[in-house]
C-alpha cells in the first residue's frame, strides 16, 4: 500500500551477520520485552515461503508443453481472461486467450487464436531468475461469442486502427457462432490488434518453476509436482501496454499435466479452444472481510528488481491496519535486503463502480518504520540527508528506526502522512481458505494517491493465516528461521546471503 521509489546506485557484497535474537516465550515475556510472538500460522507461512530446497528454477527454462490458467484472470482495465498456451520442439507456439465480461469467467464475449515461434535468449541481467526471449507472431484471429461483442469490436478496430483495417467488418454484419476473423498476418503485413490493446510482450520475460505439493491425505507419503510458467507483466497504463517491455511477471500459468489439485478449472480450461471457450464453475461473490492476519503464498515480484513478501494485520474495530513488507534481492526470497513495517486506518469500503466483484477504500499511512537488512541498505540510508530519513548516520544492519517523526524516509520515496485509494476483494480457493487480494502496484512505480489512480486489477493474493485480533503485532522479522535450542528458547540465526548486486539507476517499487 506505500508508495516508493528506490534509487540504488551502489555495488556491495554481504556476508552472514553473527547477531542472534532470542524470542520470548511466554505472554508476561512479550510483555516486557516489548515482542510478540506470531500467529503460528503465519509463522509458518512465511518459513515454507524460505525454503527453497521445495522449489527449484530451470535454466534455461523448458517450455515444450500445455500450460493454463488455474482461475479467472483479471488484467488491468480491467480485463478478465483465461489463458491456455502450448509450446512446441520446434519453438513454434499456440496460444489462446478467453475474454469475458464478468469477473468469474462465466460469460465469454471473444476469444484470439495466436500463433508464432518464440526464442529464448540469455539470463535477464534487469529481473534475477528469468530468462529473456524474442518471440515473432504468424497468425491472430478472434472468434466473437456474440452479436454484441462483435460490433463492439468491429466498431474499435474500425476507428482506431491504421487504413489497412478500415472496414474490417461492415457496419450491420451478422454474427457467425465460431467463424474465425483475421486480426493479424505476418505475411499480408496487416495488423488489426492495437485496438484490442493486444500484445504479447509478456512473452519477452519467462521463468519455470517446479516446486513440490504435499498429498491431501494424511495417509499418503510424499508430494506432487507443481510447474508453474511466470510470463512478462502487463502494463497497468492502457497506452503504455503496446510498447512496455516486462521487468515483473503476471499470474503464474501451470503445466497442464502437472498443476495443483484440486483445480476445478484445469480440466475446462484444458479441453478448451477458439469455438468452446471455457466457462468455469459458479462462484459466491464474497463481501471484502479483513479482520485478521494476511500472509503472502508465494515470493513476489514487482517491475524494476523487486522480490518481496507481506504480512498484513487489519483490526475492523477500529479500522486500523498494520503491514510488513520484506524485501529480498533474489526470486527466491532467502537474501533479506529491508523491511518496513507501515501503520494507520482504511475506511469503510464500498462497491467498486469500474471492477464488477472489488471494493474501493482509502487506506491512510500515518507511522512506518524500517530495518535495513544488508550493508548497501545501510549505506544508502546513512547517506541520506539529515533530517530526511530517520536519524541521519544512525542505520545499522538489523536494527530498526522510526521515520514518522522525518515525516518519512526520502531515500525510499515515503512520505507520511499518505493516502492511497485500494482495490480489494476476497475468494475462497478450493480448500476453503480466504484469499486477499489487493490493487496492483503502477507499473511506472508512482502511487495510487489520486482516486482516478485507483488500481483495476490485482497483485498475487494473501492467505488469511488468523482470525481477528484486539492487539497490535509487535515486529520480529521473519527473515530468520527459528531453530530450537536446548533451553527451549528459540534462536533465530540469519540466512546465508550471496553477493548482491543492485543495477544502477533502477527504479524499485514496493506494496
Amino acid at each position: 500500500m506505500l508508495p516508493t521509489w528506490w534509487l540504488l546506485a551502489l555495488l556491495a557484497a554481504h556476508a552472514s551477520g553473527k547477531k542472534r535474537w532470542d524470542v520470548p516465550t511466554s505472554q508476561a515475556e512479550q510483555h516486557s520485552t516489548g515482542k510478540l510472538q506470531w500467529e503460528p500460522q503465519c509463522q509458518y507461512h512465511l518459513r515454507h515461503l524460505q525454503d527453497s530446497t521445495r522449489i527449484s528454477a530451470l535454466l534455461p527454462p523448458r517450455l515444450e508443453g500445455h500450460w493454463i490458467s488455474t482461475g479467472c484472470e483479471v488484467r488491468p482495465g480491467p480485463e478478465f481472461l483465461t489463458r491456455s498456451y502450448l509450446f512446441y520442439s520446434n519453438r513454434l507456439f499456440k496460444a489462446y486467450q478467453f475474454y469475458y465480461r464478468d469477473p468469474f469467467c462465466r460469460d465469454p464475449s471473444y476469444s484470439l487464436v495466436i500463433k508464432g515461434k518464440l526464442r529464448l535468449r540469455q539470463a535477464s541481467w534487469i529481473t534475477r531468475g528469468a530468462t529473456e526471449a524474442d518471440y515473432h507472431l504468424h497468425k491472430v484471429g478472434i472468434v466473437f461469442h456474440s452479436q454484441r461483442a462483435m460490433q463492439e469490436i468491429a466498431a474499435r478496430v474500425n476507428q482506431t486502427s491504421g487504413g489497412g483495417c478500415k472496414g474490417f467488418l461492415p457496419p450491420g454484419r451478422s454474427w457467425a457462432p465460431g467463424a474465425l476473423y483475421e486480426l493479424l498476418s505476418a505475411k499480408t503485413e496487416r495488423d488489426c490488434t492495437a485496438a484490442l490493446g493486444f500484445a504479447m510482450h509478456e512473452l519477452s520475460l519467462v521463468r519455470v518453476e517446479k516446486h513440490y505439493q504435499p498429498l491431501l491425505q494424511p495417509q499418503q507419503a510424499g508430494s506432487r509436482v507443481v510447474e508453474e510458467l511466470y510470463l512478462g507483466d502487463i502494463h497497468t497504463e492502457w497506452s503504455e501496454r503496446l510498447h512496455y517491455r516486462p521487468t515483473g511477471y503476471q499470474r503464474p500459468m501451470q503445466s497442464a499435466m502437472h498443476h495443483v489439485h484440486p483445480c476445478p478449472a484445469c480440466g475446462i480450461i484444458y479441453r478448451s479452444d477458439e469455438h468452446r471457450p471455457p466457462v468455469l464453475p459458479a462462484r459466491a461473490e464474497l463481501p471484502v472481510q479483513l479482520s485478521g492476519r494476511w500472509v503472502s503464498t508465494q515470493c513476489e515480484v514487482r517491475p524494476a528488481v523487486l522480490f518481496l513478501t507481506r504480512y498484513f494485520i487489519f483490526h475492523g474495530s477500529n479500522r486500523s491496519w498494520e503491514g510488513y513488507y520484506y524485501h529480498y534481492s533474489d526470486p527466491l526470497c532467502r537474501q533479506p535486503t529491508f523491511t518496513i513495517y507501515a501503520s494507520g486506518h482504511y475506511t469503510k469500503g464500498i462497491p467498486s463502480a469500474k471492477v464488477r466483484g472489488g471494493t474501493d477504500l482509502a487506506f491512510k499511512v500515518t507511522h512506518a518504520r524500517v530495518t535495513p537488512m544488508d550493508q548497501v541498505t545501510v549505506a544508502m540510508l546513512n547517506s541520506s540527508a539529515p533530517g530526511s530519513c530517520g536519524e541521519a548516520g544512525s542505520w545499522s544492519a538489523g536494527l530498526e528506526q522510526d521515520i514518522t517523526p522525518t515525516n518519512g524516509c526520502l531515500a525510499l520515496g515515503i512520505k507520511l502522512p499518505h493516502v492511497e485509494y485500494e482495490l480489494f476483494k476476497t475468494e475462497q480457493d478450493v480448500k476453503d481458505r480466504s484469499l486477499l487480494f489487493i490493487g496492483e502496484r503502477p507499473t511506472d512505480g508512482s502511487s495510487p494517491d489520486r482516486p482516478d489512480k485507483r488500481p483495476t486489477s490485482y497483485q498475487a493474493p494473501l492467505i488469511q493465516c488468523a482470525g481477528a485480533s484486539g492487539t497490535f503485532a509487535r515486529y520480529i522479522s521473519p527473515n530468520y528461521v527459528g531453530k530450537e535450542e536446548t533451553n527451549q528458547s528459540k534462536v533465530l540465526k540469519p540466512l546465508p546471503v550471496a553477493l548482491v548486486l543492485f543495477i544502477a539507476l533502477q527504479f524499485v517499487i514496493w506494496d
